[in-house]
């Protein structure tokens, strides 16, 4: 099975969002914003277009990974300037075959030739420590309110950045949704149920926990 990874262009939004819709529909809550993000995002200061790529098997988009600008910020001030991808996924029929490992991968190599020293996301410690991410403890990196989240993962590019310094992590605000804007916004999209599943309880408990 080739899987070919390549930018994505203007013509493959709407795809995109019909990808990312139907990878997280349910999954984290009734429903999903993903989609909405992803719109979002495109139209934002903080977007990485040349971060921008889906994945592709036999001419259909069965894959997809944006990046934003983020930063970190410690006591004294200062600032350091990282990579935050996200929404990733990949269409349910095509998971576990290897092709967000190569999403990752692939993107992370351009990472580390614009010289970004890190890359910070906020997900699944399960599907990120196989890819080389650790706990944000581990580099004294909390969110801004000085918690450690038990999703907020670092993948350190440039050895040592983060030594002797306590930072606080800030993400693109283009990350923050309005529910009634997604809820609009999905009156584009072909009619879904919203329903329950054991994945948002799970999902529930990981946001709510915290490394001490």
């Amino acid at each position: 099975m080739d899987i070919i990874i390549r930018h994505e262009e203007e013509t493959d939004f709407f795809k995109v969002e019909e990808l990312i819709r139907e990878a997280f529909w349910n999954l984290y809550k009734p429903g999903c914003d993903e989609h909405y993000t992803a719109h979002n995002l495109r139209n934002s200061l903080d977007f990485i277009k040349e971060l921008d790529f889906v994945a592709e098997i036999n001419g259909d988009i069965v894959g997809s990974i944006m990046y934003t600008k983020s930063y970190v910020e410690n006591e004294k001030k200062e600032r350091i300037e990282i990579a935050t991808f996200g929404p990733l996924c990949v269409h349910p029929k095509y998971q576990r075959i290897g092709i967000g490992t190569k999403l990752i991968e692939y993107t992370k190599e351009i990472v580390i030739k614009n010289k970004y020293p890190a890359i910070i996301i906020l997900g699944d410690p399960h599907n990120y420590f196989k890819h080389g991410f650790k706990s944000g403890k581990n580099f004294n990196i909390s969110t801004m309110d000085g918690r450690y989240p038990l999703g907020l993962l670092v993948l350190e590019l440039k050895k040592d950045i983060f030594s002797n310094h306590k930072w606080k992590f800030k993400e693109s605000d283009t990350y923050e949704v309005n529910l009634e804007e997604v809820e609009l916004y999905d009156k584009k999209f072909p009619v879904k149920k919203k329903e329950y599943k054991y994945s948002q309880d799970l999902f529930s408990i990981m946001i709510r926990s915290f490394v001490e």
